[in-house]
């Protein structure tokens, strides 16, 4: 429920009059919304969240065995990235086999076993779909390498003439995400070079052509197969990457690279790092090879065979790095996909006036096509938001941290990410959790480079230093030579000393540990249920502060104060705390901590 209120507080910087603005920016949602549009879904990153046969890397058995504590956590379903059969050149982004499990994970009986365990515990299943491009193991590239120009298994993928006297230019300029060209070219079966082939990511990781219905019809089918064994939904890989421009025309966009921490130009890209680390587009930009409009005829079919399966929902995630946001949101248009990732949020800075811009927008935006914004902070892909919030607010974003690079403050950034989770949670719609954030898990910053596997670190000759920090194993234990990981020593990636620290039998019934406020968070907005609440901003704090209300005809309102400044600040007197980031002081909230309470 929303109701005009005002309150004179005292305030250590004088008087202060609170009050809540008439006008919602997100109307309250049904009380019985589908499940996904108010669902916390968790991520787990299957290399490393639980090895359960010794060999250092983490499988579906794993997984199984330690749903249980997904349970306690109080999430409503599970995102799992990749398991199929792959030759792991992407850390399974690359699939040779959609269809089967890949022998370092298990088999296809084991996913069933997880997923019937998974939906004893309450808990849905959602698994990666990967169809902007295959491996170049998969059975169907091989069969176009074999068959040479012209043929129709050429087809399925995107082959072309080079540019050039002989063919010895690539087809066009386009970069990969990855560094470097996103054209390679393949050797004939007479001996000689001949055409190239299109990767906007790593050479192992050819594009398919969306354009043919055998490509149309083969992912149709496999997410048959995959609903057919009980998942509840897929999360989709760059979900605005299959349509490429017609022509494949030259992109004329600027081309950045990320050195450490920040953005340099042209002229900042080091001699060294040539041509691999060649400046690259920025994917987050609409260009040819992105976000297309031909796009949206392919999920309008998936949303068909996913609702031929009935109720409940199954779902859609988009992984869409699309803007701006009113192009975003056509992704979930109501014949379309359910959710898309928040990544104007995720990118967001830890200063208010930018927190309170993106989630308006980020409402508005949704509301616009009758769909849930679905708001996350980390991912297998980011910096975790417990290290990256430790740099100053406005530090531009970093593809990982070395040991050489600038540290984050560990402290700060675990301050500031509780204070985040805290805010996150307490808005309509959904949101997404990464493994290991729970514990408050930073990046590993000190990892040597011998251990790195991520592709873009190698295609960059290290400039980029990559994924790897955010993808280290879970720490289950603090005694153990991996941390309770598994029952062996050896973990895929090391794991630093600290994670002993954050692991989960250091912090289980430990009062005030970041595992036990995200238990009280996710109860308590269960309990409230916050995901279908309206949010009503309130005015009269400083302009470091955010503050709202989440409303609902069917309970008091919840008032949420999360203080970016230095000053602590005052709640309303009759303000009843339900959960804070952190220890109030002498009742009020300090810097960098968020809390919940019933405002009546």
């Amino acid at each position: 429920m929303t109701r005009s209120a005002t309150q004179t507080l005292t305030h250590p910087l004088g008087d202060l009059e609170v009050r809540e603005e008439t006008t919602p920016v997100h109307a309250a949602d049904r009380p019985d919304a589908a499940w996904w549009r108010q669902a916390v879904i968790y991520q787990i990153y299957p290399r490393s969240w639980a090895d359960a046969d010794g060999d250092g890397i983490g499988d579906l058995p794993g997984i199984t065995s330690r749903l249980p504590h997904l349970r306690a956590l109080g999430v409503d379903a599970i995102w799992l990235s990749p398991f199929y059969t792959s030759p792991q050149a992407d850390a399974g982004y690359d699939v040779a086999d959609y269809r089967d499990v890949d022998p370092i994970f298990g088999t296809l009986a084991d996913a069933d076993a997880m997923i019937a365990r998974a939906h004893e515990l309450g808990l849905k299943v959602i698994v990666d779909m990967v169809p902007n491009h295959s491996s170049d193991e998969h059975v169907w590239f091989q069969a176009a390498l074999s068959a040479g120009p012209g043929s129709a298994e050429r087809e399925r993928y995107m082959f072309r003439e080079g540019r050039g006297e002989h063919g010895e230019l690539p087809p066009n300029n386009w970069e990969s995400v990855f560094g470097g060209a996103a054209w390679t070219r393949v050797t004939e079966a007479d001996g000689l070079p001949g055409q190239w082939y299109l990767h906007l990511f790593d050479p192992k990781q050819p594009d398919f052509n969306w354009e043919h219905p055998e490509v149309r019809a083969e992912f149709e089918s496999i997410l048959r197969f995959w609903l057919d064994r009980g998942v509840d939904g897929f999360r989709v890989d760059v979900a605005h990457g299959l349509i490429k421009q017609q022509g494949l025309p030259d992109t004329e966009e600027e081309r950045t690279v990320m050195l450490g921490h920040a953005e340099h130009d042209d002229d900042a890209t080091p001699a060294a790092a040539q041509p691999e680390d060649a400046p690259r587009i920025d994917h987050t930009k609409r260009s040819p090879m992105w976000d297309q409009d031909g796009v949206h005829e392919v999920y309008r079919a998936w949303r068909r065979i996913l609702e031929s399966y009935g109720t409940p929902d199954r779902i859609l995630c988009a992984e869409a790095w699309v803007e701006p946001q009113e192009r975003a949101v056509k992704y979930v248009r109501s014949d379309e996909m359910h959710q898309a990732f928040n990544f104007d949020f995720l990118t967001s800075s830890w200063i208010a006036e930018d927190l309170k811009a993106v989630i308006t927008s980020s409402l508005q935006a949704a509301d616009s096509v009758g769909a849930p914004s679905t708001w996350v902070l980390s991912n297998h892909d980011v910096v975790r938001h417990a290290s990256r919030l430790g740099f100053a607010p406005g530090t531009p974003r970093m593809n990982g941290i070395s040991a050489t690079d600038p540290q984050p403050d560990r402290a700060l950034g675990l301050r500031r990410a509780r204070a985040a989770t805290a805010l996150m949670l307490s808005l309509p719609g959904g949101a997404y959790i990464y493994q290991g954030e729970e514990l408050g898990l930073p990046d590993s910053t000190d990892m040597p480079a011998e251990f790195r596997q991520d592709p873009t670190f190698a295609r960059t000759n290290g400039a980029e230093t990559g994924r790897d920090g955010c993808r280290v194993p879970m720490p289950w234990s603090a005694d153990g030579p991996s941390l309770g990981f598994g029952p062996g020593a050896n973990t895929w990636l090391p794991q630093p000393d600290v994670y002993a620290h954050y692991a989960v039998d250091q912090q289980e019934g430990v009062a005030g540990s970041t595992l036990e406020l995200y238990r009280a968070l996710l109860a308590n907005r269960r309990r409230l249920s916050l995901g279908t609440g309206s949010l009503t901003w309130v005015d009269g704090y400083a302009a470091d502060v955010v503050a709202l209300t989440n409303g609902s005809d069917q309970r008091e309102r919840v008032l949420v104060v999360a203080n970016l400044g230095d000053a602590p600040v005052a709640l309303p007197e009759d303000a009843e705390v339900v959960v804070a980031s952190g220890p109030l002081e002498d009742g009020l909230v300090p810097s960098d901590t968020t809390v919940w309470a019933i405002w009546s």
